[in-house]
This record gives C-alpha cells, sequence and structure tokens, in this order.
C-alpha cells in the first residue's frame, strides 16, 4: 500500500490536485502493481515565505 506525499508550493487549486492524485495514482498503479483503492496520496502546501531556493526565499522571488 503506498504512501505518496507531495510537497508543494501552496497556490494549486482542487481540480489541479484532484488530476494530479490521478495521474500519481496511475503511476503507482502502473510502476508499482498497486490497486488504485491501495494508494494514498497526501499534499502538504509550503508557503512562498517557507521555501528558498539559491538561497532566497521564493516569497521575495518575481
Amino acid at each position: 500500500m503506498p504512501f505518496i506525499t507531495v510537497l508543494m508550493l501552496s497556490g494549486k487549486d482542487l481540480d489541479q490536485r484532484r488530476r494530479f492524485a490521478e495521474e500519481v495514482t496511475k503511476s503507482a498503479e502502473a510502476t508499482l502493481g498497486a490497486r488504485p483503492e491501495e494508494v494514498r496520496v497526501r499534499f502538504v502546501e509550503m508557503a512562498r515565505s517557507d521555501f528558498a531556493r539559491a538561497g532566497r526565499l521564493m516569497c521575495d522571488e518575481v
């Protein structure tokens, strides 16, 4: 039973999350042999102020 955690910047709408969860589930089914009802996808949102790239907070990028 795969548990998949997705870390992402906040701002994705519910439709985007639904489609992403469907595609991740299909991938787990194809590559791991998991049944769709066994796949768990957890979304963890991060604020742009909680994430840095190349030493700069994402909220400071234009």
